[in-house]
């Protein structure tokens, strides 16, 4: 699947450029927007990204990557940041109420605070189209309204 291998090309890339940038700036934005994000382009054709345009214009850079992840990745949250030794770490999340040794977070580091949020924002897109590609095939049942059903045959 070659379309699968340049698109982890491109992420791997937009980290490695993430990690080395000194700043945060209107063009980091805009090339993620542009590389990586398939709904804020729709959004914005509503009108209903015009926040981060905003926040990207006013260079509130924290606040600009945090309503990013909103928008885009609406099942990731905020699980945990922390700043220790010069460095942000960023962890983002799908189950946050899980305890973080279960969790399959997606974490990044950075001396610049939004830059770090930038990275673990490229690391769940990874994780997300990871997952949508390897999803099985096989039916997943939802649990019963009234209670358990058991479906072994004793027989």
């Amino acid at each position: 699947m070659a379309f699968a291998a340049d698109y982890a090309v491109l992420l791997d890339r937009l980290d490695d450029e993430l990690q080395a940038a000194p700043e945060a700036a209107c063009e980091i934005f805009a090339k993620i927007i542009g590389s990586v994000c398939s709904r804020i382009p729709v959004l914005s054709k509503s009108g209903r990204a015009a926040r981060i345009d905003r926040l990207i214009e006013s260079r509130a850079w924290t606040d600009a990557a945090m309503a990013l992840i909103e928008c885009e990745l609406p099942a990731w949250k905020l699980r945990r940041l922390v700043y220790d030794n010069g460095e942000w770490f960023c962890s983002l999340s799908r189950q946050p109420n899980m305890p973080a040794e279960l969790d399959d977070s997606a974490d990044a580091v950075h001396h610049i605070l939004p830059l770090a949020i930038l990275r673990a924002f490229v690391e769940a897109r990874r994780r997300s189209n990871f997952a949508a590609d390897s999803a099985s095939a096989v039916p997943q049942a939802q649990p019963a309204a009234l209670g358990i059903v058991c479906c072994d045959n004793f027989a």
